[in-house]
């Protein structure tokens, strides 16, 4: 489902943003520079490149709109999207990254990228698109990013990330996809979540969240998948009317918690439910039958 979730969202910035690769640092030479040297700075953290892709092909003899990786938008002549994904590059991510001002994807999923993330990155108020999955950052959950106010998709699945889940999230009016889990984070999940109007995935499973589930995400009707599982912590029981108000939702995994109380009765109005996962829990009662209606 997750990796659904990428490919329809990936797909779909590249053709929202009309990307084209151009050659024409000579019409905004120092906006281009600025671009050039964040992008320089990356390659100098970066310590494992095994299939020489930028060292051999970001050099200053070429066009930065040319480089593997790189694109750029035909409105404003400047690095637009940054893909780096699945290329076994190994390093950190330096501050001046964060001086890319017109970038709106950035792409680093399924690398050996680690350390702390710079502060710096929340200054890319374009991002839309942010996707580190499968890679080793550390350190505590960076707040910054509830300071990209036009952020759809984040996904920091399979990381190293600890401490808590920033309440600034909610800021994110636009969010659609939220995936953090497979990291180490603890604590309660906010109950300011319930903020979100436009989010379709909520995903926080295999961490090591505790307390109990905020109600008020089983009010945010965008919901089609809510990913719970294997926090083991967890506790309470669900609403009542868990399904009054998600008639969209198609997985429901809340696995290997401490969740108890009897099972919801309205479950059968959740008419688009494909996958319910409550096992391991200590629920009471019988699943209802799905209507036929």
């Amino acid at each position: 489902m997750e990796k659904m979730f990428d490919c329809i969202f990936a797909y779909a910035f590249l053709i929202s943003i009309t990307f084209q690769m151009l050659s024409s640092e000579s019409k905004q030479p120092m906006s281009l520079a600025t671009d050039r040297t964040s992008l320089l700075s990356l390659k100098q953290h970066i310590t494992s490149d095994p299939s020489l892709l930028l060292s051999t092909n970001w050099t200053n003899s070429s066009s930065v709109c040319s480089w593997i990786g790189v694109t750029c938008s035909l409105r404003h002549q400047r690095v637009a999207a940054l893909n780096l994904s699945n290329m076994a590059l190994s390093g950190t991510i330096p501050p001046p990254l964060g001086h890319l001002s017109f970038l709106v994807s950035l792409d680093l999923t399924s690398n050996l990228f680690h350390g702390d993330l710079p502060q710096e990155l929340s200054l890319l108020r374009r991002l839309k698109f942010i996707s580190f999955r499968l890679n080793n950052f550390t350190g505590d959950f960076p707040p910054m990013f509830g300071q990209l106010p036009k952020l759809e998709y984040l996904n920091l699945r399979n990381n190293s990330f600890i401490g808590f889940i920033p309440k600034s999230l909610s800021n994110l009016a636009n969010l659609q996809f939220l995936s953090l889990s497979s990291n180490s984070l603890s604590g309660e999940i906010p109950k300011e979540f319930g903020r979100f109007r436009s989010l379709q995935t909520l995903s926080v499973a295999f961490n090591h969240l505790s307390g109990a589930i905020p109600s008020a995400i089983f009010n945010i009707s965008t919901l089609v998948s809510i990913a719970l599982s294997h926090n083991y912590e967890l506790s309470g029981s669900l609403p009542t009317d868990m399904c009054s108000n998600l008639p969209s939702l198609t997985v429901l995994r809340l696995s290997d918690n401490r969740l108890s109380g009897a099972i919801p009765t309205n479950v059968s109005q959740c008419s688009r439910l494909e996958v319910l996962g409550l096992s391991y829990n200590s629920f009471s009662g019988q699943i209802p039958q799905k209507s036929d209606t």
